[in-house]
């Protein structure tokens, strides 16, 4: 895969995107692909799942600078941006097979809106130094209203056999539309569905206007693996799980 991609997992809270991400990101570093994983969840599940706690967030990196620039206190000679890249760079969490980047959860209170713009560019700046970039977002619609997936060439958006799955992805599919926001592909992805409900998921997929990639089954392995604190990237290739996001991955051309 020459060229770099950005991909996104989105979704009604609740409906597996956390697990699907991980997954998809034991299925590229398998694959040999150099990956940059991004925790854009608040409450930087995917950190968690994977067994890579972060030292520091993005946050916490905004907020001390937004402390220092009320302040009047940023280093001399260097621009903010500057600052708050070099942050960045630090706080990249690097592994043997993938690096990862915790956004956590907002701090403080105030505008932002100067530090998310650097944010913006330094991500994308960032994000070039990878094969791909995979983001966990965070659960329903406010990434979208945004404006924070304008960059990403694909996304998955993640539903469980509820109606409330598949009302978010309906909403998520609007709302890129209302806000302008256009991806290269968008997928629907079921996790945790019946076999005997696919045929309903990838009709409704195609009737909402997305690409269907596959439907994931409920996975004994990834109940226990998370209920005993277990990385998901250690989880047989073998594993239900494993197999159908691996299927998902080659019907996305990502693997």
């Amino acid at each position: 895969m020459a060229q770099k991609l950005f991909v996104a997992v989105s979704g009604k809270g609740g409906v597996g995107k956390t697990v699907t991400t991980a997954l998809t990101l034991k299925h590229l570093v398998d694959a040999g692909r150099v990956v940059l994983a991004v925790d854009a969840n608040p409450d930087s599940n995917l950190a968690e799942v994977i067994g890579v706690p972060a030292k520091k967030t993005v946050s916490k990196v905004a907020f001390e600078l937004k402390k220092a620039i009320d302040a009047g206190k940023t280093p001399a000679g260097l621009t903010k941006k500057d600052v708050l890249e070099a942050k960045i760079y630090e706080i990249v969490e690097e592994t043997p097979k993938f690096d990862l980047l915790v956004m956590g959860r907002g701090e403080g209170e105030g505008c932002y809106c100067l530090i998310n713009s650097l944010l913006t560019q330094i991500l994308d700046s960032l994000s070039k130094g990878y094969d791909v970039t995979l983001m966990d977002t965070e659960a329903g619609l406010e990434h979208l209203s945004r404006r924070t997936d304008r960059d990403v060439d694909i996304m998955i958006v993640v539903t469980d056999a509820s109606a409330l799955g598949f009302l978010t992805a309906k909403r998520i599919k609007e709302v890129s539309i209302e806000v302008h926001v256009e991806f290269k592909k968008m997928y629907m992805l079921g996790v945790r569905f019946p076999p005997d409900l696919e045929g309903k998921l990838e009709d409704t997929a195609k009737k909402l206007g997305y690409e269907y990639a596959g439907a994931v089954p409920y996975d004994e392995n990834v109940f226990r693996y998370n209920f005993e604190g277990k990385s998901l990237l250690e989880l047989p290739q073998d594993s239900p799980s494993m197999l159908a996001v691996g299927k998902a991955l080659r019907r996305m051309s990502l693997i």
